[in-house]
């Protein structure tokens, strides 16, 4: 009886793997929103450390669009592929939320995007952290330059996985690199934790000046000239608050220097 119960069983589970093995080779819509949902929607369940054949393959998309879409708005004024005048970055962004326009809860996109003006060109910072979880989040920065009427992908960036993307501009530097400050919080046991970048791009690379991460309970505030972070370190905070006591709190203080931010001082600060 047990062995006929299993054959019966047999021919169900073989056909419930043949469907699922059919889904999974349906392919993607022909739309760009519809085929950044496909890819996502095959994120869920998925570890971050694992996630990097999927998020590559948005990652494409994006990229690759956005060197079209920018390129089509630096063509000549005559020219027939142009749409408008080069994009300012609230149309940056809204093109950026039409791409992820499909995406549904677990599922989401975080756009963010900056257009400044270097050296005679104009940079745009096309950015998202695209989640699947709470925790679960990649997060990518790519930085094209538009000049006269052509437009590259200059540099690409991933920033640190699990937090969501902010950027600052500090002055640039004596070498007039464009810099950029990008920042960012992720989920902690207790705390939040602040991890931020300095980037520099020499319209050649970009490449990280400087950083801080995972500062616990950590605060950023950014001037022209110098960044603040204000943060708890966790032991002192998990011993104080075990007692019922107010633990210290730290303010560090950079400046810029040539080659990125230096630590000026350091002191304790009320809670």
């Amino acid at each position: 009886m047990l062995g006929a119960f299993a054959i019966a069983l047999w021919p169900r589970a073989g056909a419930a793997q043949a469907k699922r093995k059919s889904r999974t080779l349906l392919p993607p819509p022909a739309d760009l929103p519809g085929h950044v949902n496909y890819l996502a929607r095959q994120l869920l369940g998925v570890p971050l450390d694992e996630s990097q054949p999927i998020t590559s393959q948005v990652q494409k998309l994006v990229v690759d669009h956005f060197e079209q879409w920018l390129g089509s708005r630096a063509s000549p004024a005559e020219s027939p592929t142009r749409n408008k005048d080069s994009p300012d970055d609230v149309q940056v962004r809204r093109e950026l939320e039409s791409v992820f326009a499909q995406l549904h809860y677990p599922l989401y996109a975080w756009p963010r995007t900056f257009v400044r003006p270097w050296k005679g060109a104009t940079l745009t910072g096309v950015g998202y952290t695209l989640g699947w979880s709470d925790y679960d989040r990649a997060n990518v920065v790519a930085l094209y330059e538009t000049r006269e009427t052509k437009t590259r992908l200059a540099a690409l960036a991933s920033f640190v996985p699990h937090t969501d993307l902010h950027y600052e501009f500090p002055a640039p530097p004596p070498s007039g690199d464009f810099w950029f400050l990008v920042f960012g919080t992720r989920l902690g046991k207790s705390q939040l934790r602040l991890t931020a970048q300095l980037y520099a791009f020499d319209g050649h690379s970009l490449h990280s000046v400087w950083e801080v991460r995972d500062a616990y309970d950590g605060k950023i505030e950014v001037g022209r000239n110098w960044v603040t972070i204000r943060y708890l370190k966790e032991d002192e905070y998990i011993r104080e608050t075990a007692h019922r006591r107010k633990p210290p709190r730290y303010e560090a203080t950079y400046a810029a220097t040539p080659q990125g931010l230096t630590l000026q001082s350091e002191r304790t600060i009320p809670f």
